[in-house]
């Protein structure tokens, strides 16, 4: 794994990847810094990582988008699978040197005369949210041999998560909409089993399992979908979670979550290039 991080962290620098995320980071942050420090006499760091989270819209896709699609429109990925590493080592080891090249905050944090330490908060919750979202662009990634598509749809999903809680009050709030709502979420996640399995039989269980345990809660109390729907897609919202720390909340069930959705999309990485693997 060590090998494959030294690499990936390599490849980063020898084309203008990780210096473009670095510079976008380092450029914003300071632009940031100088417009509160001016306009609004703050020294306050948190505000500056706050307004810079919605800078993952356009870096995480840039950073992301040839993780895993370049190396399968190459065929290099091949040569990965015969490597004497599990695929979950390869993995990994992308996953983490993109992890490093987002620890620019940490660095800018040791310099100036700006109180970090009210800051800590926003800071450790800007590089978890950072995290998950690389962890779901490596998904997406490995999802396509287009680093243009890869970037499209990771460009996306990142801005529906950014604006999902101000969604979730246009959301059917009434039980059967959530019922409605939720049939159709379970079958997209079936569909999503028959991509990645190529398995009919599989897609057509995880559809019938969701499907009976929605019938089976409807059927009980139909109150328990009052409202479900709205309330899970604002639980669900990566953004919404951050901007607990910038008022000072150091939430660990935040911390958690994001920990959660990096090691499922990492996980989901692995198994898609498992599938491709033993496909070939």
């Amino acid at each position: 794994m060590i090998a494959v991080l030294r690499h990936e962290l390599s490849s980063h620098y020898t084309n203008l990847t990780g210096y473009v995320f670095g510079a976008f980071l380092l450029l914003f942050a300071g632009i940031y810094m100088m417009v509160y420090n001016l306009s609004y006499g703050l020294a306050d760091f948190e505000y500056v990582i706050s307004s810079m989270a919605f800078i993952f819209l356009i870096i995480v896709p840039i950073l992301t988008m040839r993780s895993l699609a370049e190396e399968k429109r190459q065929k290099t990925d091949q040569l990965l699978y015969s490597l004497p590493l599990s695929m979950t080592q390869i993995v990994l080891g992308k996953y983490l040197a993109m992890l490093i090249v987002c620890f620019y905050p940490v660095l800018l944090a040791q310099f100036g005369s700006v109180p970090f330490q009210t800051s800590i908060g926003a800071i450790i919750a800007f590089l978890f949210l950072g995290a998950a979202l690389i962890a779901i662009g490596m998904f997406i990634s490995s999802l396509t041999e287009s680093q243009a598509v890869a970037a499209g749809v990771c460009f996306l999903v990142m801005l529906l998560n950014y604006y999902l809680a101000d969604l979730s009050s246009y959301l059917a709030s009434t039980a059967l909409g959530s019922f409605i709502t939720l049939t159709v979420v379970a079958l997209l996640l079936a569909l999503l089993t028959k991509h990645m399995t190529k398995n009919s039989l599989a897609a057509a269980g995880v559809m019938l399992v969701l499907e009976a345990g929605l019938l089976l809660l409807f059927t009980l109390d139909q109150s328990i979908f009052e409202g479900l729907v709205p309330a899970i897609v604002q639980q669900l919202s990566l953004f919404e979670r951050f901007y607990a720390f910038i008022d000072g909340v150091f939430d660990i069930t935040s911390l958690v979550y994001f920990v959660s959705v990096s090691a499922v999309f990492v996980f989901l990485s692995i198994q898609a290039m498992e599938k491709k693997r033993w496909s070939a």
